[in-house]
């Protein structure tokens, strides 16, 4: 019995949204399907960022409760957008599991993993947290002051590739069929598709990064170890010190960049599951092959948005190998480049690294050279005490209260201290040149 009220609660709390949005000037007739296919966080935060209109106060609640986001949607033409999502939302609208959000989360800010999924791209790198489709990018967060550098030239090279894909539309014949490649496009490379232009200027942007914390490293680290190897104090130490931790978080950093692209490297099925504009063209040709030819000349149309000739291959190449699932080519020289890049990134810190050892080493060395001078000059001490201390005692012997002769000779004081002087000097010297002839004190 208790839960027939809960449920009726909750149905009437949905329909009420419902008959809000069917005052609106929109056709009736078509909210229903549209509701029934898509839940109602999506419209309510649609409404919100949009409009505002009467559902924006029921949108703004649901986003408080679910946890909503800032997002900034990039299309394939440089256009963008900044929304606010909830991960239910989100996982809707890119279909991919719920886990691989938590991935996009604060837990795992500085890990890096590029994740394939069947119609998305989950890209972690670094800053860069991003889901990147056949057709659009979410990026999150994209007002961090890191992140704003990516958004920048990521807009400008979207823009700049629309441009040059409209001027070169000539190479498609309008009847949907490929054309030989004109001898003015001889000699121009061929475009990477959205998803991995996309991954491109991603990792461009996160080396960079790297590469100018590393320079700055590197320009610290030096003077700090020159100046330590000079003088061993406690505050050279402690620089040191923080020196090395920001060296060890730095190349985790870069080691874990270098091990998601050297483990994509490793196997070409997880880079053919990267190519999603190759799947998406692989499902509309197999739904124009079911539809009808109607479809193909669209289907066809979208091809020189994704890969252009080079001057030795023709379009019907270009096309077979777009549906070659085997044909990694292009997303492996790709992340070669960038995982040279990174190699040559750690070895710079490893440089570092090696210095910083080569100077502990050396202070180690220097305060062991002082250590075993003190030991040195605590044995002649010693020797010494000792010979001071056989005279003492033989100054004590006659200091007691004894019969001797000595007592009424006249001026035998003299001689005899002056005597027993010299006798502990030289048994001071005695002993000292036994410990240098058995090598125990320096020359």
């Amino acid at each position: 019995m208790g839960k027939g009220p809960f449920s009726f609660r909750r149905s009437s709390s949905r329909r009420r949204p419902k008959k809000a949005v069917q005052s609106s000037p929109s056709s009736s007739p078509q909210l229903p399907p549209q509701v029934s296919t898509s839940s109602p966080p999506i419209n309510n935060n649609g409404n919100g960022l949009v409009g505002g209109g009467g559902g924006g106060a029921v949108g703004k609640v649901k986003k408080k409760a679910g946890g909503s986001r800032l997002w900034m949607r990039l299309d394939r033409w440089g256009q963008s957008e900044l929304l606010e999502w909830d991960k239910n939302a989100i996982i809707r609208r890119v279909g991919i599991p719920a886990r691989d959000m938590r991935i996009l989360g604060p837990v795992f800010s500085h890990s890096s993993n590029i994740l394939a999924r069947e119609k998305a791209m989950v890209v972690n790198l670094e800053f860069i947290k991003a889901i990147v489709t056949a057709e659009e990018v979410l990026l999150l967060d994209p007002l961090r002051q890191e992140v704003i550098p990516f958004v920048d030239q990521l807009r400008k090279l979207l823009a700049k590739t629309g441009s040059s894909q409209l001027e070169n539309d000539g190479n498609v014949s309008r009847g949907g069929k490929w054309l030989p490649v004109s001898e003015a496009a001889e000699g121009e490379q061929y475009e990477l598709p959205f998803e991995f232009q996309v991954l491109e200027n991603a990792l461009e942007v996160v080396c960079l990064y790297l590469d100018s914390s590393v320079a700055d490293l590197e320009r610290d680290a030096y003077p700090v170890l020159d100046e330590l190897a000079r003088n061993v104090s406690t505050k050279n130490l402690e620089r040191v010190r923080s020196l090395k931790s920001n060296l060890t978080r730095i190349l985790a950093r870069v080691q874990k960049v270098r091990d998601e692209i050297e483990h994509l490297l490793d196997d070409n099925e997880d880079m053919a599951q990267l190519y999603l504009t190759r799947k998406w063209m692989q499902n509309q040709q197999f739904d124009a092959l079911m539809g009808g030819g109607g479809a193909s000349n669209s289907t066809t149309a979208v091809v020189p948005h994704l890969r252009r000739l080079s001057s030795n291959r023709s379009g019907s190449v270009v096309t077979s190998n777009l549906l070659d699932d085997n044909d990694v080519e292009d997303l492996e020289m790709l992340l070669e480049a960038y995982f040279m890049q990174l190699d040559g990134t750690r070895n710079r810190i490893l440089s570092v690294r090696e210095y910083i050892d080569d100077t502990e080493d050396y202070v180690n060395i220097q305060l062991d050279n002082q250590r075993n001078e003190l030991i040195q000059f605590q044995l002649t001490l010693t020797i010494a005490s000792f010979a001071i201390a056989v005279e003492t005692l033989i100054a004590g012997l006659f200091g007691m209260n004894i019969p001797c002769t000595l007592y009424e000779t006249d001026g035998v004081f003299g001689y005899f201290v002056g005597g027993t002087s010299a006798g502990c000097l030289l048994l001071f010297l005695l002993i000292l040149g036994y410990a240098k002839w058995k090598k125990l004190l320096g020359s």
